[in-house]
């Protein structure tokens, strides 16, 4: 199978991540995509991210009604600091039947050069770009990569920090969020101050 590994820390998860999310498996030759939840950093300030498992819990029940979306704690697991290069490996490792591929905004495009080991993951991974609006100048050596391919995903720019102000601002975000995530993060109490 091939999968796309969508990371993030999805705090919260919106309607966002889901478009792109889901356009990528219903309109890519990927056969599912991993949402995969970055771990809180050790070595950075804690501000208003939440508690891993609550953040995982989330994407769940953002994913439940979507057989091509699974969620992912693959990197809960993994030594913190992690890169990605690391949890490509381990994949790959644990997982030989499957070929996994990444999925990053254009605006991540600009950064990929800075990444560690990056020339590693061009030569074994697909890298699946969607579009941003804000994404400045593509470093010349990726813009025609054989193993970078662009999707015509729909734009959108919907914000967790919006979203979490907008909580704590006491707005309406229920239009930004899948049902059953607005609920859990109401329930809890999250984001409201």
């Amino acid at each position: 199978m091939k999968i796309g590994l969508y990371f993030g820390t999805f705090n919260p998860i919106h309607t966002g991540h889901m478009i792109i999310a889901n356009h990528l498996a219903e309109h890519s030759d990927l056969d599912q995509v991993w949402m995969v939840v970055t771990p809180h950093n050790p070595h950075k300030q804690k501000n208003t991210l939440l508690d891993d498992y609550h953040r995982l819990e989330m994407v769940h029940l953002a994913t439940k009604d979507f057989p091509k979306l699974q969620p992912s704690d693959v990197e809960f697991k993994l030594p913190q600091p992690n890169y990605t290069v690391n949890t490509l490996a381990h994949l790959q490792e644990k997982y030989p039947q499957h070929t996994f591929s990444l999925i990053m905004g254009e605006d991540n495009l600009n950064s990929l050069h800075k990444w560690k080991n990056y020339e590693v993951i061009l030569q074994n991974h697909s890298i699946y770009v969607y579009p941003r609006l804000a994404s400045g100048e593509i470093d010349a050596q990726f813009i025609n990569h054989p193993k970078i391919h662009r999707i015509g995903a729909p734009v959108i720019e919907i914000s967790s920090t919006f979203i979490r102000e907008s909580i704590k601002n006491k707005k309406n975000v229920v239009p930004l969020l899948p049902e059953k995530v607005w609920h859990y993060i109401d329930h809890n109490l999250f984001y409201k101050k």
